[in-house]
């Protein structure tokens, strides 16, 4: 029987899906790729969290299932992350709650506060999940300016005024992913006054708080007197600590928000693997000198990388925070579109990026490159790019003589 599934209807074709076929076939042809494309950390996880996990996993009684909330003593080391890192005090009993990374958080908590017809706000372009996890639960979604500034504030309000019903929802992500945006404490403030004023919610992304490069470290929009009153923040081990597989991340914030996806969670998961959750205790307890690590060695590629494009020609924003640039089609290349382009690198210069498109299509004037690959690779794939962009009057003629045959 063909039957076409209402939720699965409102996805469109995943944009990254043909790139990553397009790398599959490369490679099995025997090509080296060099691979910005996904936000998936290459470092090893530091070696004292990897020996607590190994130490407990010896444990038969860590091998039952866990606790869909989060085991106490991890709900209690973010309250303890909170406390020091930002001055937040949060209960561990009631304003805490362990995910499977802040993905699963974010949509999870996203089909528990979403009915069919809801809007919610999310910015234009953005990580899929900050829209596509209120869309598969059924609501709408209506786009404001990714960038905290004037125009953001401008966005928000034209969308509540014509917004019907009256939005649910606001997603915030800073630091941001894709674009790299920085947001203060200020910012956040007025956000915060805006949503409590027209009774929204703030759900806001800060998986990317412990990867910055200069000025002060991002904050949480939990410091903002009032926030806690309507709002929730996610988190992840992802970045922070090498620890992309384990699949471990926190929500804070508003308690309704937060027995919401605890309601949610408790009849779709058993919460994580126990010994996952017990190093990740160590992690937030121990030392730090790791994250510091961690972010020297984003830094250093970021230059690297950066710094080799702006000599190949193409001239890209140092990002201060996150592990990924946002970078312009160049000019000569832009009336091809983000898809286009990234698959030109990917067979010319056998550089692998996501296309803008990909997080909106207000993101198809650029594409991200994640600081995934070494030093090393970084250099080769500058050389590929440059070599590249020497001939690419000829690579763009060629392109373009085959889209148009194929219409």
């Amino acid at each position: 029987m063909e039957q076409e599934f209402h939720r699965i209807r409102r996805l469109p074709p995943y944009v990254f899906a043909e790139v990553d076929a397009m790398k599959a076939r490369a490679r099995a042809a025997g090509d080296d790729i060099i691979d910005f494309g996904m936000g998936n950390p290459d470092s090893p996880t530091p070696r004292h969290i990897v020996e607590k996990l190994i130490e407990t996993v010896q444990n038969p009684r860590t091998h039952r299932y866990s606790t869909s909330r989060g085991i106490p003593g991890l709900r209690r080391a973010v309250a303890g992350y909170y406390e020091r890192r930002f001055g937040v005090a949060v209960d561990p009993e009631t304003e805490a709650v362990v995910t499977l990374g802040s993905k699963e958080g974010l949509a999870n908590l996203s089909s528990a506060i979403t009915s069919p017809g809801d809007v919610i706000l999310v910015p234009n372009p953005s990580y899929p999940i900050h829209q596509f996890g209120f869309i598969i639960a059924g609501a709408a979604a209506r786009h404001i300016p990714v960038r905290p500034d004037a125009n953001f504030f401008a966005g928000l309000e034209r969308a509540v005024q014509h917004s019907v019903p009256k939005p649910t929802a606001l997603v915030l992500n800073y630091p941001n992913n894709p674009t790299a945006e920085v947001a203060d404490v200020d910012f956040f403030a007025e956000v915060v006054d805006f949503c409590r004023y027209h009774g929204i919610y703030i759900l806001s992304d800060l998986a990317y708080s412990e990867i910055y490069f200069e000025g002060n470290p991002p904050p949480s929009l939990l410091q903002v007197p009032g926030a806690r009153d309507i709002a929730v923040e996610f988190t992840s081990m992802s970045k922070t600590y090498s620890m992309p597989g384990w699949r471990i991340g926190f929500a804070v914030g508003n308690r309704r928000l937060i027995e919401a996806l605890a309601r949610n969670k408790s009849y779709l998961d058993y919460g994580a693997f126990t010994p996952i959750q017990v190093a990740s205790v160590a992690a937030l307890n121990g030392p730090q000198d790791c994250v510091d690590e961690i972010r020297a060695l984003y830094r250093e590629r970021r230059d690297v990388l950066i710094d080799g494009l702006e000599a190949a020609g193409w001239s890209v924003p140092k990002p201060v925070a996150t592990m990924f640039a946002w970078a312009p089609i160049p000019p000569a290349f832009r009336h091809l579109g983000s898809l286009e382009f990234s698959k030109i690198l990917l067979r010319e210069a056998k550089v692998a990026v996501s296309p803008g498109v990909g997080f909106g299509e207000h993101g198809d004037d650029h594409v991200r490159l994640a600081l995934v690959e070494n030093l090393h690779r970084i250099r080769q794939a500058v050389r590929s790019i440059k070599a590249y962009m020497g001939r690419y009057d000829k690579v763009v003629h060629t392109s373009e003589s085959k889209r148009l045959a194929v219409r």
